[in-house]
């Protein structure tokens, strides 16, 4: 959700809203930490932290304070099964910050960020209980929102970060599965560069995390492909997607090269790529079939569906192995 974009709209159709951001969560909760909502006061929204009792009970109090039309931040932490009577079992810390009319100036600067599609961070002084300007941040930041206090408890910042950072994704391929791919993975973290020979089969309008590209040799395009771009070669020709297939698998810089089939084509393809030249370390990196394969349904939507939920498995699986690396060098450095 371009977070940005909304509360700028809103203070200008509505002269006040709230930031709703979820800081922090101990144990089972409806969303993870950073998820936000843009709340106007006739409690109309955008964006969620989840749904449910704890979602309904933060919109009536965001949208009661953005009623009031005074600059504050409200922080809390909700038990969810005591406090709200949810199975969760959890904790959640949010904020709540109504921003008014003279936050406009700054809303519309960082709406207009926001649009470059990076991942940014700002930070603001807290000042009498509301949040200052927000000033944009060169430095990388971790966490989503982040509440820095002085001893004394007379001085405070927040530095938060805002934007998602997307999984470049090159789809080969604008067929019946090509074009189901692209509607589920649209809501979902992917900048996808959707790319076919020909331009006909494309539709009109794509969703926003798309960019189409028409090339007489689709698998050229793969030369200009950022590292770690996720390769998916779903095409209408066996010998295109072994083509796409050995070219991303020599150049091995790929965080993923699948290509759609059956456990006969990957036999098949792999006989090819060994005749190609490329070694069984290299051909054991092609995924064929694609998706989750206990989906036996042949409709587009639904291998569509297996294919996006495969996909951000690979990518929580990476996050994790990427959390776990950090903390084991960071324990190795306390050890030193």
């Amino acid at each position: 959700m371009k977070v940005w974009a909304h509360i700028s709209d809103s203070l200008k159709t509505c002269g006040s809203c709230a930031l709703v951001t979820v800081v922090d969560v101990d144990g089972s909760a409806p969303r993870e930490e950073g998820a936000r909502m843009v709340v106007r006061p006739d409690a109309s929204f955008f964006g969620t932290i989840g749904g449910g009792t704890l979602e309904l009970e933060i919109i009536r109090k965001a949208a009661r304070l953005a009623g009031d039309n005074v600059a504050l931040l409200d922080m809390q932490t909700v038990a969810l099964g005591p406090d709200l009577g949810q199975c969760c079992g959890g904790r959640a810390k949010l904020s709540i910050e109504v921003l008014t009319a003279n936050y406009a100036e700054t809303a519309e600067l960082l709406a207009r960020h926001e649009n470059s599609g990076q991942v940014f961070a700002t930070s603001a002084e807290l000042r009498d209980g509301c949040v200052g300007p927000r000033r944009l941040l060169e430095e990388p930041v971790t966490h989503p929102f982040s509440l820095f206090e002085s001893t004394d408890k007379t001085e405070a910042r927040i530095i938060e970060r805002f934007g998602e950072a997307r999984t470049p994704l090159a789809l080969f391929g604008a067929g019946h599965v090509g074009k189901a791919l692209v509607l589920a993975l649209a809501p979902l973290p992917f900048s996808i560069t959707w790319i076919d020979s020909r331009s006909d089969q494309f539709p009109g309008a794509v969703p926003a995390n798309v960019t189409k590209v028409a090339l007489d040799n689709p698998a050229s395009a793969l030369d200009d492909l950022p590292s770690g771009t996720f390769v998916l070669a779903v095409t209408h020709s066996h010998a295109l997607d072994e083509e796409i297939m050995a070219r991303a698998l020599l150049l091995q810089r790929f965080g993923y090269c699948g290509v759609i089939g059956s456990k006969t084509k990957r036999a098949r393809f792999i006989k090819r790529l060994k005749e190609r030249g490329l070694n069984d370390l290299l051909i054991t990196q092609m995924i064929c079939p694609i998706g989750k394969t206990t989906i036996k349904s042949k409709h587009p939507a639904a291998i569509a569906a297996g294919i996006a939920v495969d996909l951000l498995e690979r990518i929580e699986a990476g996050q994790v192995r990427e959390t776990t690396s950090s903390g084991l060098a960071q324990n190795m450095t306390h050890g030193q």
